[in-house]
């Protein structure tokens, strides 16, 4: 039988677009027992390069990335190469974020706060085909698929309210009526559980929903 020292090690790529972690996460993987760190990326665009050239075996990347969002890269590489091997490593615990990672493709969906021996488990896991779900990542994830989606306009709508629009410059941003803003809103209160506007945003950010990086792009 093998020994684990004469198996080729589990190739990684590390995708994360702050520097220090990013090394100590690269130092870690390669002074552990079976893992090779074969490339690093610090953005979204990056990590698909990256990817295409490298064809790792585990890409670890964290969820809020630089010139393209985590959940995007992942639907990216997924759709080239579906056997790709995501495990998501980010501090953001929102059950939408959780919800449209593990949808887009993610094995795993590990929180920064977890300890190496953990993520070196999960590593290990998901490159045996296993996926990796923390209880309280699936407690989050249990309560999000109890949930109504909002359509692509409550969306836009609710990202407006977040910015702090009133209906009448949704109506304007949107090319819709005052009257019609109304209905979304009525609709995605519901669909959300909560009872007006501020709640909306505030569970909106909360969760995950509208993320926050979309915030610091301008509207027209």
């Amino acid at each position: 039988m093998t020994s684990e020292r004469n198996r080729a090690p589990i190739r990684v790529l590390v995708v994360e677009d702050h520097h220090v972690v990013r090394q100590g996460l690269v130092a870690l993987l390669n002074g552990s027992e079976g893992l090779r760190v074969v490339s690093e990326a610090a953005d979204g665009l990056e990590a698909i390069a990256q990817f295409r050239i490298h064809q790792p075996d585990i890409t670890l990347m964290d969820l809020r990335l630089p010139r393209l969002a985590g959940v995007e890269v992942i639907q990216r590489i997924r759709s080239e190469a579906p056997q790709a091997r995501i495990i998501v490593l980010t501090t953001y615990d929102g059950d939408e974020d959780i919800y449209r990672a593990l949808k887009a493709g993610a094995k795993a969906y590990l929180l920064k706060g977890m300890t190496s021996e953990t993520l070196i488990a999960a590593i290990r896991a998901v490159h045996t085909g296993k996926s990796h779900i923390p209880p309280a990542v699936a407690e989050r994830l249990a309560e999000r698929m109890g949930t109504e989606d909002l359509t692509p306009r409550e969306f836009d709508v609710l990202e407006q309210i977040v910015r702090g629009r009133s209906n009448r410059e949704i109506a304007a941003e949107l090319e819709v009526s005052e009257a019609t803003v109304k209905t979304h809103i009525n609709s995605l209160l519901s669909k959300l559980g909560v009872s007006d506007r501020t709640q909306a945003a505030m569970d909106a950010i909360r969760r995950g929903i509208v993320p926050l990086e979309s915030l610091r792009k301008p509207k027209s």
